[in-house]
């Protein structure tokens, strides 16, 4: 069954709404023997280049072996976070022939098959039930197996409010309206299931037409020169289409089969993506008697695709904030859109302090823990004393902040109505860049301590000299107290093992050369740079989460800046994807042992 393409979104109740995924449509046949195949929309066999979902199949048989014969139906993705999945990603995986190469990529950036839809349980077909009826026994199933990070049931939103909340945010693909009464039909041939797409809308010129396929090549201005982002020739009714098509062949210069013209006609263009220079699935929205050429800029093209909140002002979008990197705030505005799905979960119910810098790193700078008055109602102001605390809860106070010029985020080791911690951070400040392979050296040497303790840890580029390694803990499980006794057993451990490479002298004079373990900052109330935030250095580098086989030779901060950090998430994944999910898992029993005697 195929979703319809529209442009209005259904709203009644007689609809439910979910998440469209941008993947591999797939179902997942199970028979009574245990033979498991995955097949794509077109009959093609999936089964071998996505072994992971075979393997956690067999590994969950038992579970899942009372259900038997089973098949599912959904989208199979690899996910960039909850609601948003890399189509480059899968795309790639799809087109490889070589099963090492399979096998490591699986390994390496894991698929996941999102079931929306039940076909068949216990070898009895489900197609003639309805939806509601479908999906109540799909949530069932999943209730009964134990069914984890390569299987997932697509969540149902009741109302369009909710997820056109979710799909904003999280830039996600589009929506899916489904009709709770609709049976499962093949094909499109119904008006029970809709896809409508979350288009990015920007503003381009038009620079050539192409006879033979009837393409119009689309272009925007960057810094002073045409640059071309794609070709487009749907989405026009047929007398706009036939108009400009003769602007082009009575007043183009000819070139073969392609008539070419200056800058002139604008227009505005849906579109799904920007990948690898080139526009994806684009159409036409409109054509832009009244816009200027000179106004289609790269620049804007960022800000549009950002797909920024409509209810914040954006100004002085050209101002640079990072003159020597050249990184304005519309780069910063653009880059914070993009980590929000990302960095937001760490921001989450704790007192924010940031640092402004109105005209840039290199002029006047000031702290603000406290929110001012002119805030809009969006953002959360916790009571203390005369002023309130900033929590930063949502994606329009995250690009507000970063609207005011705030460059840098920092945030406590505990949520704001608390006062214990949720994690632990050994912060490992070199005295200065050059000397960054110590805090290699250094981060190594704690997670050996740290793997021989049963604890697992996440690292990050501190995005100035340093790195920071997190621990993440269930809320209540130690206090304060029992953390610096544990901080200070491991930095005194390290510091003992070179004495004259690492220390735990506070006093800069006094540590001459060797690497500060600061285990100190870690208290209640005390700040640290969250991830994924963004620093007042020259290069414009970003506090960024890190692979623990990323911690080597070769590594330097300055390698991870505003400009490379959003397609390094989307390209690999987040390496703290996991970070909530192993607070709760963490095993306890060796460090508690270790703090309380």
């Amino acid at each position: 069954m195929k979703p319809v393409a529209s442009s209005e979104i259904p709203n009644e109740d007689a609809w439910i709404y979910e998440v469209k995924y941008d993947g591999f449509r797939c179902i997942l046949s199970w028979d009574i023997d245990g033979n498991i195949q995955l097949t794509s929309k077109n009959n093609k066999s999936l089964t071998e280049n996505f072994p992971e979902i075979i393997d956690f199949c067999k590994d969950n048989f038992a579970s899942i072996n009372p259900f038997l014969p089973l098949t599912l139906d959904g989208e199979l993705v690899i996910l960039n976070h909850t609601y948003q999945s890399s189509f480059s990603s899968v795309q790639k995986r799809g087109r490889l022939k070589n099963r090492e190469s399979i096998q490591q990529a699986a390994r390496m950036r894991p698929a996941v098959l999102m079931v929306f839809d039940l076909l068949e349980i216990k070898g009895n077909p489900t197609s003639a039930q309805n939806f509601s009826m479908r999906k109540k026994s799909l949530e069932s199933l999943f209730a009964k197996l134990e069914v984890g990070d390569r299987m997932k049931l697509v969540k149902s939103f009741p109302t369009l409010s909710e997820i056109n909340s979710a799909v904003f945010e999280s830039k996600a693909e589009g929506i899916v309206a489904k009709r709770k009464t609709s049976n499962y039909i093949s094909g499109k041939s119904h008006r029970d299931w809709f896809k409508i797409i979350n288009w990015r809308k920007i503003q381009v010129f038009l620079t050539k037409y192409d006879l033979e396929n009837s393409y119009f090549e689309v272009a925007v201005f960057k810094d002073g020169e045409i640059m071309t982002v794609g070709k487009c020739k749907h989405g026009l009714d047929s007398e706009s289409f036939q108009t400009l098509k003769q602007l082009f062949l009575s007043n183009g210069e000819k070139y073969g089969q392609v008539y070419t013209l200056p800058p002139a006609i604008c227009a505005a263009i849906h579109t799904l993506d920007l990948y690898q220079g080139e526009l994806r699935e684009p159409e036409f929205s409109s054509l832009l008697p009244n816009h200027k050429p000179e106004e289609c800029t790269w620049n804007q093209l960022q800000l549009d695709m950002a797909m920024l909140p409509k209810n914040i002002n954006l100004t002085n979008t050209e101002k640079l904030l990072w003159p020597d990197a050249s990184y304005t705030k519309g780069n910063l505005l653009t880059f914070i859109r993009e980590i929000s799905p990302y960095m937001l979960p760490f921001l989450h119910h704790r007192a924010l302090t940031v640092i402004r810098c109105p005209d840039g790193i290199d002029k006047e700078h000031f702290f603000q823990k406290h929110l001012p008055d002119y805030a809009p109602d969006f953002i959360t102001g916790v009571p203390s004393g005369h002023d309130k605390l900033i929590v930063c809860n949502n994606l329009e106070s995250l690009v507000w902040f970063a609207n005011h010029g705030s460059v840098e985020y920092h945030i406590p080791f505990q949520k704001v109505h608390s006062t214990v911690p949720t994690e632990i951070v050994f912060d490992l400040d070199p005295p200065d860049r050059e000397h960054f392979p110590l805090a290699i050296q250094a981060a190594t040497l704690i997670k050996t301590v740290l793997i021989d303790l049963e604890l697992q840890s996440f690292i990050k580029t501190s995005g100035n000299k340093g790195l920071q390694i997190h621990i993440p803990i269930r809320e209540g499980s130690m206090t304060y107290e029992e953390t610096a006794i544990f901080t200070q057993a491991i930095a005194w451990t390290i510091e003992n093992t070179s004495p004259d490479l690492f220390t735990t002298e506070r006093m800069k004079k006094n540590r001459n050369g060797r690497l500060y373990i600061d285990y100190v900052q870690h208290g209640k109330d005390k700040t640290l740079i969250a991830p994924y935030s963004t620093r007042m250095t020259k290069e414009g580098t970003v506090a960024t989460p890190l692979f623990w086989d990323e911690v080597k030779e070769g590594l330097h901060p300055t390698q991870f800046t505003i400009a490379n950090v959003g397609k390094r998430v989307q390209e690999l994944g987040c390496p703290f994807a996991a970070y909530f999910k192993t607070a709760e898992v963490q095993k306890m029993d060796k460090v508690l042992r270790l703090v309380r005697g």
